[in-house]
C-alpha cells in the first residue's frame, strides 16, 4: 500500500465535499462516503519514512491556505474517477513544490510522477469507478455548487499499510 502527504480542508470545506460525496451515494454512484475524510495528496509514495513529518513542520506555519475547489473532472478512461479540481494558484504551487523538496529524501522508492511539480493535478476525489449512465447523473450531482471557496486547514502523513494518518503539527 502506498503513502502519502495530504493537506485536510477547514471543516466547513469538508463538509461541503463530504455533502457531494453522500449525495452521489444517495444516488447510487459508488462514492468515498463514508472512508476517509476528504483531502489534496501532494505526495505518493510506496513507503514516506516518518523523518519527513518533522521535515514538513515548518510548513504548518502556512496555513489555512486558501483554496477553491472548481470544475468537475474525470480522471482514467472507462470507470474513470470523478473528481473536482483545486484551482491551482501561485501559492497551492509553492507550498506543493516545497513538500517535494522537504520531503523529496523521504520517499522511497521514489515519488509517483503524477505527484511531482509540474506533472500533478490538485483534486479531491469525489466516487470511483464511475462510468456508463451513471456518469451524466454523476457530473449533475459533483457539480453543484460550482465554486466551494474555503481553506486548506491541516497537513497529514497517511500510511495505507496501517490505515492510519499523522497529523502533521
Amino acid at each position: 500500500m502506498v503513502h502519502s502527504v495530504e493537506l485536510l480542508f477547514d471543516d466547513e470545506t469538508e463538509a461541503t465535499i463530504r455533502g457531494l460525496w453522500e449525495a452521489l451515494a444517495g444516488a447510487g454512484i459508488p462514492s468515498q462516503a463514508p472512508a476517509g475524510r476528504p483531502h489534496v495528496t501532494l505526495a505518493v509514495a510506496d513507503r514516506i519514512a516518518g523523518a519527513a513529518d518533522e521535515a514538513l513542520r515548518p510548513l504548518t506555519r502556512r496555513l489555512p491556505l486558501g483554496c477553491a475547489v472548481g470544475a468537475s473532472l474525470l480522471l482514467g478512461r472507462s470507470n474513470a474517477i470523478l473528481a473536482r479540481l483545486v484551482v491551482p494558484t501561485v501559492e497551492l504551487l509553492a507550498f506543493h513544490a516545497e513538500v517535494h523538496r522537504l520531503c523529496g529524501e523521504h520517499l522511497a522508492p521514489a515519488p509517483a510522477p503524477t505527484s511531482l511539480p509540474g506533472q500533478w493535478t490538485p483534486h479531491v476525489t469525489l466516487a470511483r469507478r464511475v462510468g456508463g449512465p451513471a456518469l451524466g447523473r454523476a457530473l449533475r450531482i459533483a457539480g453543484r455548487p460550482p465554486l466551494i471557496e474555503g481553506s486548506f486547514a491541516g497537513l497529514r502523513h497517511w500510511n495505507g499499510e496501517q490505515k492510519y494518518d499523522y497529523l502533521i503539527r
